[in-house]
């Protein structure tokens, strides 16, 4: 039996209560990211959507579990909790690696007969696209190069170098995982894919992202923002109204 995911769940958050929504959306939150990413998107989206963001283990309140070492099997354990609230329209929302994520979510949800309103999926190359990437075998100055340069994580994380070495785990591991993870060319959902990237996005070109077109049997639309990998910080109006769209949509 489904039910509402309470604020305190383990792995799905909720930061404004929603009561009445018509909707739901679950955030995944990229590499190295947390559930508190899509605090300001809940804050906006609600009252009419009922916003839930994963909290991935190993990071914030989860930083003394271990980091889950693979996509697929991320996906089955997220794919349960997400299983548990799909008792109204439920679209999913992911960015980069979250963007994975929503894909083998979906998959696995209408593989049980759970078919998603919608997938939104963000500066992620499609599935069936590969890149020889190793930034997870880096030494520590490395990987805080790499994620300097997309300027993904919290100022102040970076500027405390006790702080920043104390994350550096969980987004090596997130690295590891979206690095090694090989999606099916073929494989599909039935679910629309709605995709977004910025048009400077140095892990995802636009031609790559388009390819998503390939991973689903229904509709697809293709969204290309100014700017880079996080392109969506600059543009937040413009991505509430894009996903308003989305989950609005037959």
């Amino acid at each position: 039996m489904t039910h509402t995911a309470p604020a305190t769940d383990l792995w799905l958050r909720r930061y404004h209560t929603a009561p009445d929504a018509t909707h739901r959306l679950v955030c995944l939150p990229h590499a190295g990211g947390s559930a508190s990413y899509f605090f300001g998107v809940a804050g906006s989206l609600a009252p009419t959507v009922d916003v839930l963001a994963a909290q991935y283990p190993g990071r914030q309140d989860r930083r003394t579990e271990p980091c889950v070492a693979t996509i697929t099997e991320l996906a089955d354990l997220l794919a349960a909790q997400v299983a548990r609230v799909a008792d109204k329209p439920l679209s999913l929302f992911g960015h980069s690696m979250g963007a994975v994520l929503a894909f083998e979510i979906a998959t696995r949800l209408e593989a049980d007969g759970v078919r998603p309103h919608s997938i939104i999926v963000s500066g992620r190359r499609a599935p069936g696209t590969v890149r020889d990437e190793r930034v997870h075998l880096r030494d520590d100055d490395g990987l805080v190069a790499e994620i300097r340069s997309l300027s993904g994580t919290d100022a102040k994380v970076m500027q405390d170098e006790e702080l920043l070495r104390m994350v550096l785990p969980a987004i090596r591991s997130d690295y590891r995982a979206v690095e090694t993870y090989r999606g099916e060319p073929g494989r599909t959902v039935s679910a629309p894919i709605h995709a977004l990237v910025g048009e400077r996005d140095p892990k995802a070109t636009v031609d790559e992202v388009r390819r998503w077109e390939e991973h689903t049997t229904g509709p697809f639309a293709l969204k290309v923002f100014p700017g880079g990998h996080f392109y969506l910080d600059r543009h937040v109006p413009e991505v509430l109204g894009l996903i308003r769209a989305a989950l609005g949509a037959a």
